[in-house]
């Protein structure tokens, strides 16, 4: 029977032998580890790959080399390749800032470690002693597989009295093991002293890099893997190149647009030669100067680079800004602030951020990530009388009042109630049953009292061993000292809960309301190739996936077969190393800074204090980042399409000769000034509805979730309505002054002035057009819609007088006097614009007429709320009006989430406690508990 297992397991390393005290034949890997994404040597043709997988720098590298080539480019030989080489340069020197992490501690294969309490093992040791009855040692293994209670390792009776540097410095022997691998449960190997037969190692025997030595005063151990062979890195994957949904979309159709511009430039190349072949020798006042106009390549390349406008080269940059101030406003959200560890939101990238308003698988860590695993004493229940004083309150408490109390630092235990000691003193009939509860509850665990002075430090393998023991002490039932002498206490029983699926075939492709348990031994199987189809089946149709013990390379795989085999955003959240893996597989990975370290918020791309924030960084942050980023995508290629396809209108009127209709550098400052500012706008500011109704009515979330805002058909309906103002703005003008008459001052019209009016119609639309697109306005809105064309204005008329004070632009010398004086361009101002958006006000008032999305109807109560002045969405005295009912009937909600966070820093915990203990351990409960004897004064060895 073959063992099938899931594609992490890789072919296994050769068996190493590690040489005590000696010198070792073989090289091994040294203990330098690093999770960056780039190396030195890497950096570069990794990075300029992931810049060039944007089709739009791609686009732009090509068009800059085609304007390398002489007497092609109408624009210049540098107008596209400094952009491009500024952007590039600005994204490297941001990429190196984020990426720079290294870690490393000096020892090496075959090392004789010693490692005190509470520090991390360097690298995989074998135990060899330690300072506990037995060579036993408690580890932490949080980094690795997540959970915080202590595991139990000993070392073997061979080497257990080998105590101290100078017996340590003569062994002398082999150890042979197996060659490095993944597997975080599993470790064979043989340990071969001089003098003596061979004995075998085992897991118990072996310490992992990145666990935590806890309540043990120092270990010693050998060294047998280090840096990447460590079973830790192991279990690590490769730090990813991720790229938003968004972003992938827009390079489909870049790629598109391209295909289109490609086309244009055909059309336009046949057009000359055929203009040429059939008017070039009836036009006799057409001076040729050269003959290349009759070359269908240079005419393909010059139109090439004519139209290459229409995919704009400041998106680029304007996201890049925008995206940077979306990650400030979550850098400086004070709802995201944790007061008790001084602890802001952070944006590690400002890549992702729209990616965070379109997740929809979510996988979390549950330790230190759903529960701060922090246990506190507050409340017990006593032959039916509940025991848990609440001073302030005169009311029976509540479960949320015991939820909310913030306990105090270090002690685990807030328990105040005094009728408990007073029911003892007074022989309630009860007083018995409470003494008993009390006795059991100081003495029936495993921990180990420790005196420092007159204080006791209980050092307890589980946070709720510490705090019941601590409970018992408050209460006068102090437990002082362990001896080995025998105590029969049998007092608790485990009770199995098990669920059992009848026919698992039945749930398959089916919205099921139950919960898939699975395990990490049973997972291994479940992944590999003959099952994984049914059992991604099966976990797509439950409302929840729980995984228990599993390694951190299994995280990150169950995550990785998600991602790849449905079409939606995953994120991954954690707080500990071993949840690093699943942070970078997922497209979004959120880190959060707990009690684990900083491992996980150092290879996230967002990092959090705590779980509860996730919710308004999806919620808020994650849908408007999504509507503000692609709104602005959209109004790009908009604003573009718009003025560069007029270009291909004047071709069939210039008879395909290459000459632009408009004056050079105006094309050229059209998206560096005059349109510069709506771009940022929406993509700054803009938000659909107000943080209280995004939280109020998570339903909205959906719409970004399913990319309603930005798809293939929003993103062509944008380009299409963009080619029919593009036709209104160049044709109405050129018809209407296509008989020409001579101005008032005797001056005749040329082509340029047909472009000066185009090109202000232009403007005035596109800015206009912003404003239709704005839903929030701010001083800011207004600021780029009206300044925008105010700035136009002022740069046309001085640009048209500064010739020949400058030596620039002597075709513009008097245009502004002949257009502002023309009673033709004042008629056109009104007229055109009106005309190109009343096509838009007419198809947006018709879809809301025939189907009211639900995002308008909470505009439209936001809108009420602000009109009447009362807070209808912050209705909490249990009133409701009509409008706000039946919006809550159609969410399907009764009561709504609670809008604000309390002050209370303390995450709510259900009351009752879950007893962890190593199963199946190195050492026994009666052997721990018979090992010790604290009234003993320790010897201290070295």
């Amino acid at each position: 029977m073959s063992r099938a297992t899931s594609v992490g397991d890789q072919l296994e390393a050769p068996a190493r032998t590690i040489y005590l005290n000696q010198p070792h034949l073989n090289k091994f890997c040294d203990n330098q580890i690093s999770t960056a994404k780039y190396s030195v040597l890497t950096f570069l043709p990794r990075f300029l790959y992931e810049q060039i997988r944007r089709a739009a720098n791609a686009f732009f590298l090509f068009i800059a080399l085609l304007q390398q080539i002489p007497d092609v480019s109408p624009t210049g030989r540098y107008t596209t390749l400094v952009p491009l080489i500024i952007i590039l340069t600005i994204a490297g020197i941001k990429e190196i800032v984020e990426d720079f992490v290294s870690f490393c501690f000096w020892v090496a294969v075959g090392d004789i470690v010693k490692v005190v309490n509470g520090q991390y093992l360097p690298a995989d040791v074998v135990l060899l002693s330690s300072s506990e009855p037995q060579a036993m040692c408690y580890v932490e293994t949080a980094n690795l597989d997540g959970e915080t209670n202590l595991k139990i390792r000993q070392a073997l009776s061979h080497t257990a009295e080998m105590q101290t540097r100078e017996v340590l410095m003569k062994l002398s022997g082999t150890i042979e093991c197996e060659g490095p691998n993944r597997h975080l449960y599993d470790f064979t190997g043989n340990l071969n002293l001089d003098g003596k037969s061979p004995v075998s190692l085992g897991p118990d025997q072996i310490l992992l890099r990145g666990t935590q030595l806890r309540n043990t005063q120092w270990v010693f151990g050998i060294v047998v893997y280090t840096g990447h062979d460590t079973k830790l890195m192991q279990n690590s994957t490769k730090a990813p190149l991720k790229r938003s949904n968004v972003e992938k979309v827009t390079n489909v159709q870049i790629l598109v647009l391209f295909g289109i511009l490609l086309v244009m430039a055909l059309v336009s190349s046949v057009g000359a030669l055929y203009w040429n072949g059939s008017q070039g020798g009836k036009n006799w006042y057409i001076k040729k100067m050269n003959t290349t106009s009759d070359n269908f390549g240079y005419n393909l390349l010059t139109f090439i680079i004519l139209y290459n406008n229409l995919i704009p080269i400041s998106l680029l940059v304007t996201l890049e800004v925008v995206k940077y101030t979306q990650a400030l406003f979550i850098n400086w959200d004070t709802d995201m602030y944790y007061l008790g560890n001084d602890t802001p939101a952070m944006a590690r990238t400002s890549n992702l951020n729209e990616e965070l308003g379109q997740v929809k698988y979510l996988f979390s860590d549950k330790t230190g990530t759903l529960t701060c695993n922090i246990m506190n004493f507050k409340k017990c229940s006593i032959a039916g009388v509940t025991y848990g004083h609440f001073p302030e309150l005169t009311r029976e408490p509540s479960s949320d009042d015991f939820c909310c109390i913030s306990p105090p630092p270090s002690v685990s235990c807030d328990f105040d109630d005094p009728r408990l000691l007073k029911n003892i003193e007074d022989r309630h009939p009860t007083a018995p049953c409470i003494q008993e509860f009390l006795t059991l509850l100081a003495v029936c665990h495993t921990v180990v009292p420790e005196k420092d002075g007159d204080n006791i430090i209980y050092q307890a393998s589980s946070p709720d061993e510490a705090a019941l023991v601590k409970g018992a002490k408050k209460l006068g039932f102090v437990f002082t000292a362990r001896t080995p002498s025998p105590t029969f206490l049998n007092v608790a029983t485990r009770a199995a809960i098990t669920q059992h699926c009848t026919d698992l075939g039945n749930l398959l492709g089916k919205e099921n309301d139950v919960a898939l348990i699975i395990d990490g031994h049973t997972l291994k199987y479940a992944l590999s190739f003959e099952v994984r189809r049914s059992f991604l089946d099966l976990a797509l149709s439950c409302k929840a996936v729980i995984c228990c013990r599993v390694s951190p390379l299994q995280k990150s795989e169950i995550v990785d077969v998600v991602k790849k085999r449905v079409k939606a955003i995953t994120l991954a959240i954690g707080d500990g190393a071993n949840d690093v893996g699943m942070i970078q597989t997922a497209h979004v990975g959120v880190g959060i800074s707990g009690n684990e370290g900083m491992q996980a918020t150092n290879n996230s791309d967002y990092a959090i204090a705590q779980f509860a924030y996730l919710e308004k960084l999806l919620l808020v942050h994650g849908a408007w980042s999504y509507n503000r980023v692609t709104k602005c995508i959209l109004y790009c290629f908009y604003k573009n399409v718009v003025l560069y396809i007029i270009e291909l209108w004047f071709a069939f009127v210039n008879g395909f000769s290459g000459q632009i209709l408009f004056e050079r550098w105006c094309i050229g400052l059209y998206n560096v000034i005059f349109t510069a500012l709506p771009p940022f706008t929406l993509g700054i500011f803009e938000r659909s509805c107000t943080q209280e109704s995004m939280l109020r009515f998570p339903q909205l979330y959906k719409i970004t979730q399913n990319a309603e805002g930005f798809n293939t058909k929003v993103f062509w309906g944008h380009c299409i309505n963009a080619l029919v103002h593009s036709l209104i703005l160049f044709w109405f003008p050129m018809k209407a002054l296509e008989h020409d008459t001579p101005l008032a001052s005797g001056q005749a019209t040329d082509y340029l002035f047909v472009g000066n009016i185009v090109y202000t119609y232009v403007v005035v639309t596109v800015c206009l057009k912003a404003g239709l697109e704005t839903t929030a306005w701010t001083k800011f809105s207004h600021l780029a819609v009206w300044g925008s064309m105010l700035i136009w204005l002022v740069f046309f008329g001085i640009y048209s007088t500064i010739w020949p004070t400058i030596p620039i632009a002597p075709d513009m010398k008097g245009q502004a006097t002949m257009v502002l004086s023309s009673a033709h361009f004042w008629l056109g101002l009104f007229l055109v614009p009106t005309a190109c958006l009343m096509e838009d006000v007419a198809w947006r008032a018709a879809k809301h007429t025939c189907k009211k999305t639900l995002l308008e109807e909470v505009q439209e109560l936001e809108t009420k709320s602000r009109v009447m002045g009362k807070a209808m969405l912050r209705d909490s005295n249990g009133k409701r009006l009509n409008e706000r009912d039946r919006l809550i009937k159609r969410l399907g909600r009764k009561t709504p989430p609670t809008l604000f966070r309390g002050s209370s820093i303390q995450q709510c915990v259900p009351h009752g406690y879950a007893f962890s203990q190593e199963e199946h351990g190195a050492v026994s409960q009666e052997e721990i508990v018979r090992s010790y004897d604290t009234t003993k004064k320790k010897s201290r060895k070295k």
